[in-house]
């Protein structure tokens, strides 16, 4: 999916925003039930447009994304939200200190992850990267593991409803229901979302930022090397160029292809 989704992007000259917002997505019938998306068959991934009230669209929303920033049994809003704040938005996220001990998730059900994540911000040494990272990852809690939707967590404790569900072996397994998943939050810069439909629409508002960082990331790709400060007013340039036309990502490419800092490496 993610492979035909960026390939359809390049092929169609869209803009870099679509990585974070689109109105379509590549599915197959078994990934068309896993999104929710009604009326879908075959086996093939074909194009389809995002059902009106779906939460789906752009990467952040693809089950790859949510599972290789999952550990397979619990989510993390830090891992996520550095994984977005490092690779679509271009900001650095330092390493935590060695000091600090992880989080270890509550299978109980008697706290959030955000209310585990509080302790973390009260520390002066975390509160600075935590409040540039957590926000973004809070808006994708309602996607569990594999990137299905949820509107609870999950509980292996004694409260809550209890609910007959079936692993991936297709054995019965008996879980409870959890506390309600909230994925509101307040970005660095003072706005607030409330689920990750008003997130992406937040973020794809700085489209050129996201441009910026697409634009890197392929310079890396194309000259197999990190773009040097010396660089910068030639890639600066390169987003002058686009932004009239939306950073169509095609023409990008071959902006880079053209460029002194492609030919002359």
């Amino acid at each position: 999916e993610t492979q035909l989704f960026f390939r359809e992007i390049i092929l169609k000259n869209l803009p870099a925003r679509t990585l974070v917002d689109a109105d379509f997505a590549f599915v197959n019938e078994r990934l068309a039930q896993h999104y929710g998306f009604p009326h879908f068959e075959g086996v093939a991934l074909r194009r389809v447009p995002i059902p009106k009230e779906s939460p789906r669209g752009g990467l952040l929303t693809q089950a790859s994304l949510l599972k290789v920033t999952a550990n397979g049994t619990t989510t993390s809003p830090v891992v996520r939200g550095a994984w977005i704040s490092e690779r679509i938005l271009g900001k650095r996220v330092p390493l935590p200190p060695k000091s600090v001990p992880a989080i270890e998730p509550d299978t109980r059900g008697a706290t959030t992850i955000r209310q585990q994540l509080e302790l973390h911000r009260s520390d002066p040494s975390c509160a600075g990267c935590h409040s540039k990272m957590d926000p973004i990852g809070f808006a994708l809690e309602n996607f569990d593991v594999v990137g299905g939707w949820r509107d609870r967590y999950r509980s292996l404790g004694e409260n809550g409803d209890q609910v007959e569900g079936f692993g991936k072996n297709g054995q019965p397994f008996t879980f409870r229901r959890g506390p309600a998943v909230d994925s509101a939050g307040v970005l660095e810069s003072g706005e607030s979302f409330t689920d990750i439909t008003s997130l992406k629409k937040l973020l794809v508002a700085d489209e050129r930022q996201i441009a910026r960082n697409l634009l890197k990331q392929l310079m890396i790709y194309a000259t197999g090397s990190v773009p040097r400060f010396s660089d910068r007013d030639e890639m600066e340039r390169i987003l002058d160029l686009l932004e009239p036309s939306g950073y169509p990502v095609g023409t990008m490419i071959e902006e880079i292809v053209c460029s002194p800092l492609f030919l002359n490496k």
